[in-house]
């Protein structure tokens, strides 16, 4: 679990598609600071993705990738020298400063554009997998390369949503040296899937016991349509009695 507050930028070392293990690995240097109290088998968010600690020294670490997470998420896009968010996972001690973050990555989201407001910069981004969206409000949080940020706007028709980065923030997320057309790893704030479950489950429940093979939803909204219309009739009909 982390909070979504960037702990430091760390550096790309390598990574490589065929390690002794066969699978892929990346290397991050110039990362002392998330290495003070690091252990193997620790976990660290690199771009917003959970990952373990399979090698450590004391300016650099190394981790394993599995292929789902090269699916899901902007790794392989990653170059040596590539600048990379880095931030441990949570303590006992640790100030909730942003929001409950997984390091489970949804989707990548593409750039829209990058508009400059005053010092800030507000990021308009499209998701790949649009089904994202329904999480995504505004006001709400959402995790961009595992920075937690505040959504500002959002278009569900065009599907896209905006995010403002202020200064202080520029200087210390990779985001925000991010250009149109590049794309950030993407995780939506998890209380709206544990919500939308719940409530689904509680409608299906209904709706099984309703036995009628209508959704409970429709229901409600046919019977809110109904009374609109009896009202609108009423109205009509004591109008015409003047």
């Amino acid at each position: 679990m982390f909070t979504g507050i960037v702990e430091c930028i760390g550096t790309v070392a390598s990574l490589n598609p065929n390690d002794e293990t066969g699978g892929t690995s990346l290397a991050i240097r110039d990362c002392s600071d998330v290495l003070s109290d690091a252990k193997l088998g620790d976990s660290i968010s690199i771009n917003g993705t959970c990952l373990t600690y399979t090698h450590l020294t004391p300016t650099s670490f190394l981790v394993g990738i599995s292929p789902e997470t090269l699916r899901r998420t902007n790794l392989s896009a990653l170059r040596p020298s590539s600048p990379v968010n880095l931030e441990r996972a949570v303590s006992a001690t640790t100030r909730m400063g942003g929001h409950f973050v997984q390091g489970h990555v949804d989707t990548v989201a593409r750039i829209l554009s990058a508009t400059p407001d005053g010092n800030s910069v507000v990021l308009r981004l499209q998701p790949r997998d649009k089904g994202v969206m329904k999480y995504v409000v505004e006001k709400g949080y959402v995790t961009l390369d595992g920075a937690s940020l505040t959504v500002t706007q959002v278009n569900d028709a065009e599907g896209w949503w905006e995010i403002m980065l202020i200064a202080y923030t520029q200087e210390r997320v990779v985001t925000a040296g991010k250009k149109p057309g590049e794309e950030v790893n993407v995780e939506v704030d998890m209380v709206g899937k544990y919500v939308e479950k719940s409530v689904r489950g509680y409608f299906e429940g209904l709706e099984g016991k309703n036995g009628t093979g209508k959704g409970i939803l429709e229901k409600m909204v046919e019977r809110i349509v109904e009374d609109r219309l009896a009202r609108r009739s009423e109205l009509k009909d004591g109008m015409g009695s003047l």
